[in-house]
């Protein structure tokens, strides 16, 4: 028998094996926990039964009956319930990759304005994450409401900069007329992207073989408007936009956002960067001093010194917080019901009090915060498996 050769794995069916006793404690905890639920489960359409409150998804077909104030795509009051959720979800995400993207960039700033040289950038940044982060976030979003709708003017005296209109009613912009032309605008600006990452992998690879420094920002974002124009360009370059107008009681035509969306967008936004914020703070604190002693030693500015040296480092210690601010702002988002913005809670409540499947709705409202906190972490861990650093 060779020596070099492991002796085969026996498998140790014996109670004294302590792999097959966790085997079958885990099995019995499994089976505990379904029979739990199956039991509440049970119980409870029993108890509804009993009471003749009626039970199950079948109302999610029916007439919902009511409008919604605000939605991507059309919505009827003769449309079903379904298609009421799905509005409701489409807010929530609207709201919630909106926030997440603003808070990450605003965060971040003050995160890195906290190591500034200059004592009164580091100031400002400290009075804002302790101003922001200690007030309740419901409170924030009904300070901004009241704002946004009670001092801002009227309708018919909007501040105007341009084709652009700020009042109670809300943001009014420009949109473009759809046409072939932002298709094409559309599909080459996926490809900008495809091509900025094709980019930053080759300057990465002559970084780490020449130690020349390439473009990380510039370069990009040249790529991106050049191939959106390009596709704009090939689908016939059209111009025309949907511009708003003064009505005589609103103002009509182009895009709009409402003060509901903007009062929960401000509200999260500048709530959560406060978090944010001192998470970057601490992952970049956590950088040996010497790193960036170093750093200087080989004559890169404070800049240089911030982007290619300190936060790639730090990252590997902000991912794993900076998700749960991530979370935390997807959940917060519920309390817009608070001010009338019609997420899927609020979507929920009004579906509730009409057809009241209490159960039913308020499950719905579970699996979708659920599935998109579980999507979330899913992507920030896979990115945090990137940012890693390998073990040889």
């Amino acid at each position: 028998m060779n020596p070099d050769i492991p002796p085969p794995h026996k498998n140790n069916w014996s109670w004294r094996s302590q792999a097959f006793r966790g085997i079958v404690y885990q099995i019995l905890a499994m089976a505990a926990i379904v029979g739990v639920v199956w039991f509440l489960a049970h119980n409870t359409l029993v108890n509804m039964r009993v009471r003749g409150i009626q039970s199950g998804f079948d109302f999610m077909l029916q007439s919902a009956g009511f409008d919604i104030g605000e939605s991507l795509y059309p919505f009827d009051s003769e449309e079903s319930y379904l298609r009421a959720f799905l509005v409701g979800v489409t807010n929530t995400l609207r709201v919630a990759i909106v926030g997440i993207i603003l808070s990450t960039l605003l965060g971040t700033l003050l995160g890195i304005g906290r190591f500034s040289r200059n004592a009164l950038v580091r100031g400002l940044c400290l009075a804002y994450v302790e101003a922001f982060r200690n007030i309740p976030v419901l409170l924030q979003l009904l300070l901004w409401y009241v704002i946004l709708t009670e001092v801002l003017p009227s309708s018919d005296e909007a501040w105007q900069l341009g084709d652009f209109f700020l009042s109670k009613g809300g943001l009014n912009f420009p949109i473009p007329i759809w046409a072939t032309g932002q298709l094409w605008a559309a599909i080459g600006l996926g490809l900008g992207v495809v091509g900025v990452v094709l980019y930053r992998r080759w300057a990465k690879r002559q970084f780490e073989a020449t130690g020349q420094l390439r473009s990380a920002f510039w370069v990009p974002v040249v790529i991106l408007v050049v191939s959106s124009l390009a596709g704009w360009a090939l689908g016939g370059a059209p111009t025309e936009l949907n511009r708003p107008v003064k009505g005589d009681f609103s103002i009509e035509n182009g895009g709009a956002l409402t003060p509901e969306f903007l009062a929960v967008l401000i509200g999260l936004t500048l709530y959560t960067a406060s978090f944010i914020a001192e998470v970057v703070r601490g992952g970049i604190a956590s950088v040996p001093r010497g790193q960036g002693e170093a750093a200087s030693a080989l004559g890169l500015s404070h800049q240089q010194e911030m982007r290619l040296v300190m936060l790639p480092q730090a990252l590997r210690v902000i991912i794993p917080p900076l998700t749960n601010q991530y979370l935390n702002l997807t959940k917060n988002s519920s309390l817009a019901v608070a001010i009338g913005y019609p997420d899927v809670v609020s979507i929920a409540n009004t579906a509730l009090n009409q057809t009241g499947r209490a159960v039913e709705c308020i499950s719905i409202v579970m699996l979708v915060y659920l599935t998109t906190s579980l999507g979330t972490s899913v992507l920030m861990g896979w990115y945090n498996s990137r940012a890693a650093i390998k073990e040889r």
